[in-house]
């Protein structure tokens, strides 16, 4: 097996690597005060005070108030507890509205509900994966106890008009969710006088461990716990706090405070020159998604008439380059991407999508060498497709 450091690695979306000052926060927490923060000697009393300096971080970084933050296990448990808390608050409302494109997290839940007689309504998008605000107000009603939409997609980067949305929930008396797991970091987010109720996001998306996340929750908002046992998180999620993962998504969103200029300019620069040196290279290339209104880390590219597993093979083969064709949660699967096929794509081009998601700590040397190997491989792959060859 290769070292770490000789692999390009462009799956940022699917997970990221740990900043070696996150790691520095999490090691005290996992050797020298391993104290439980409920208890009351001051050994425990230091867990707890790394708790409360966490919370604040993640507070300062989403323009919220600390009593607003609650630990998770991941993005998706606090999707789960957002969108069940909903309707466990609003009984005499039986529909969620979500969109076509949202995370598994979210969908299969959204399925789940359905099979046990809840209706749900999703929206769709466009070729470019917009949503329309005019379709989703005509689909709010005042049976709809919350209206969930990720404030951008993991897939294609597009970033939506969330606030709008909110607003259009309201104005139903339906609560607001956004699954902003990818959104974190990469984007300046301030929710306060905002139009989101519940605000899902996860550690490992922004260099913090996986097995940690947290749920918004706007003050006074009507919730249910979704675990329900002793006295954590003032009684909003039970068990004992991860305190070492905790303290490192604390000192996480510090560093993606620190670094946020640098995600809109530095990143950004990096994924056009990728995009531009990939579009002018490569045989009959599609860029999926809204290209004027996505994150600055993703691009997602399409190569007609070519298995997009092939390209990754040969990406990693070549140069060890480790990028994806869609989300890490259905890459296992034969069928194409939902969200792609949600864009109308063709059945040549569905199959043929490559995700680039890049962070802080790729280098233009990296961009270099995927511009270097990637036309080389689109074009052998072509040529063994019968019909690349047409």
């Amino acid at each position: 097996m290769e070292s770490s450091t000789d692999i390009i690695y462009v799956d940022n979306n699917a997970t990221t690597r740990l900043a070696p000052e996150v790691v520095e926060a999490m090691t005290p927490f996992l050797t020298t005060w391993y104290g439980n923060p409920s208890s009351p000697h001051p050994f425990g009393n230091e867990a707890a005070k790394a708790i409360v300096h966490a919370r604040e971080a993640i507070a300062t970084l989403l323009g919220a108030e600390p009593e607003e933050i609650i630990f998770t296990s991941c993005g998706s448990e606090s999707d789960s507890t957002a969108i069940r808390s909903a309707l466990e608050t609003q009984r005499g409302r039986r529909r969620v509205l979500t969109t076509a494109v949202e995370h598994a997290a979210v969908l299969n839940l959204c399925k789940y509900l359905q099979h046990n007689g809840l209706h749900v309504d999703y929206l769709p998008v466009d070729s470019q994966g917009r949503i329309n605000l005019e379709q989703a107000k005509a689909l709010i009603n005042d049976d709809t106890a919350i209206v969930s939409c990720m404030w951008a997609n993991n897939e294609i980067g597009n970033i939506y008009p969330v606030e709008a949305l909110g607003q259009l929930a309201h104005a139903h008396g339906a609560l607001f969710h956004v699954d902003a797991v990818q959104a974190v970091g990469k984007i300046p987010i301030n929710l306060k006088d905002s139009s989101i109720d519940f605000l899902s996001l996860s550690g490992h998306k922004l260099h913090a461990p996986k097995g940690i996340g947290v749920l918004y929750r706007r003050r006074f908002t009507p919730f249910q716990p979704y675990l329900i046992g002793g006295h954590q998180e003032s009684g909003q999620r039970a068990g004992t706090e991860n305190v070492a993962s905790i303290a490192g998504l604390g000192r996480a969103a510090e560093l993606a405070m620190a670094h946020m200029d640098e995600e809109q300019s530095r990143v950004r620069a990096m994924r056009d020159r990728l995009e531009a040196g990939l579009v002018a290279s490569c045989p009959d290339p599609l860029v999926n998604g809204d290209r004027q209104s996505r994150l600055p880390n993703t691009l997602n590219i399409c190569f007609r008439y070519i298995e997009g597993e092939s390209i990754l093979l040969r990406l990693y083969e070549t140069a060890h380059i480790c990028a994806s064709s869609g989300s890490a949660c259905t890459s296992g699967s034969l069928e194409p991407s939902h969200v792609l096929r949600a864009l109308g794509l063709d059945y040549r081009s569905l199959h043929g999508s490559v995700r680039f998601s890049l962070s802080r700590y790729n280098t233009d040397a990296e961009i270099d060498t995927i511009l270097q190997v990637t036309p080389g491989i689109i074009r052998s792959l072509r040529e063994l497709s019968p019909f690349g060859r047409l």
